[in-house]
């Protein structure tokens, strides 16, 4: 990986899905040459999905440089094939709508990743979860950090 680049390994928690009052994390490593940054968070009530695509928000939110190329490193399928096969694309077109004529879910969320990500020159790349990637284990330390993170 190239010097000239930035790299944001993402990832998000969430435990007791079936719960009305759950907790969910989110985390990030952002690498620049020899610069480390690290950010996590947490939220009630939500989901896995939605602590993966907060996770990737976050971190691109708080970089200072938009003029560097971003490589995103993530085990979410979710995010990495509808940011690698476009998905969004035919989801605006249909006002929204996923194949099923249904609503997209966590539109909210990817609006506001599509809207961020218009500022940079990014690539997704998918990473196997739990497979001892170093960054990607630590990203995923950082998620469970905040989802026990009280407010």
């Amino acid at each position: 990986m190239s010097h000239d680049q930035i790299i944001i390994y993402c990832d998000g928690a969430c435990s007791g899905n079936q719960f009305g009052t759950n907790r969910g994390g989110w985390g990030a490593v952002l690498l620049f040459q020899n610069h480390r940054k690290e950010i996590f968070g947490g939220e009630k009530n939500t989901t896995n999905q939605r602590m993966e695509l907060t996770a990737c928000i976050s971190a691109l939110e708080s970089l200072k440089r938009i003029d560097l190329p971003v490589v995103i490193c993530s085990d979410s399928a979710y995010l990495v094939n509808c940011m690698q096969q476009k998905w969004y694309e035919k989801w605006q077109r249909n006002g929204w709508k996923n194949a099923k004529k249904q609503p997209v879910e966590n539109r909210d969320l990817w609006e506001r990743l599509l809207d961020v990500l218009s500022k940079f020159k990014t690539s997704f790349r998918k990473v196997e979860g739990h497979v001892g990637i170093e960054l990607n284990e630590r990203a995923d330390q950082l998620a469970r950090l905040g989802a026990e993170k009280k407010e």
